[in-house]
């Protein structure tokens, strides 16, 4: 039985301090209670979801979101790892946040063409509901990718990850960053419309369809068999290039 009120004593570090107002961020802080929680609860209930979390230690040792929260209790809480292999430790889930395949809530359009363009399997729809997106995540174990801290709270979402920037160039960044997606970039093998792999298409089954200089100057073509679009290199090659150039240029992590 817990006392008539308890305390327990938080701190989470690094990416999670965003979701923490300013005299909770980077410090320990205390946290009184009285009825029985689960660590997963009590965590929420300070605004940080779930999905966000890898590691979670009770007075030094691993534990899982069910854990119930004890009076005297220390509380350590960490966001993915990038530079440091943790799996040993972790209880949270069977796998860590690292396959690098997603779902993209309906808000995230031009983030889910730039992951698509950088070679990431991407699903994406501008319908569809939170329900839509925690259901596929779940289904094709795929990692949420949203703004919406309500939706990455779901009991159902296992993978997740807040997207903190506010332009779509910047989001892609993060993504890549945050999950250290670098070496899975493999750009022009994914349709951007619609996420299926691209196949090679012989020239003269598609030459219908070609305008007459593109017809006369491109030989060589890629057809999407999910939705048909056709890619070649054309004009808009060099600038998808460039585009690719900036959104891959990684910093030195200081703590590798």
């Amino acid at each position: 039985m817990l006392p008539v009120m308890a305390v327990a004593y938080f701190r989470f570090y690094e990416e999670l301090n965003d979701f923490l107002p300013a005299a909770r961020r980077k410090v320990e802080f205390s946290h009184r209670f009285h009825r029985r929680a689960s660590i997963k609860d009590m965590i929420e209930s300070f605004g940080v979801p779930h999905p966000e979390i890898e590691l979670i230690l009770v007075n030094g040792c691993s534990v899982d979101f069910s854990y119930i929260v004890e009076d005297g209790d220390r509380v350590s809480v960490y966001p993915v790892f990038e530079c440091l292999d943790v799996s040993p430790l972790i209880r949270l889930r069977a796998a860590p946040l690292r396959k690098p395949r997603f779902v993209v809530d309906c808000n995230l359009g031009r983030l889910a063409r730039y992951l698509r363009l950088l070679g990431l399997d991407c699903e994406y729809r501008n319908d569809f509901t939170d329900d839509d997106v925690a259901t596929i995540s779940v289904q094709q174990q795929r990692i949420v990718l949203t703004r919406d801290r309500r939706l990455l709270q779901r009991k159902i979402i296992s993978h997740g990850f807040f997207i903190r920037a506010i332009r779509p160039r910047d989001q892609a960044r993060e993504v890549l960053s945050r999950l250290d997606l670098y070496r899975s970039v493999k750009p022009f093998t994914r349709c951007t419309r619609c996420n299926a792999r691209l196949q090679p298409v012989q020239k003269n089954h598609i030459e219908h369809r070609l305008e007459p200089k593109t017809r006369r100057y491109y030989q060589h073509f890629l057809q999407c068999p999910g939705c048909g679009k056709l890619y070649w290199q054309g004009g808009h090659h060099s600038r998808a290039l460039a585009l690719i150039k900036d959104l891959t240029t990684t910093q030195v992590c200081k703590e590798c």
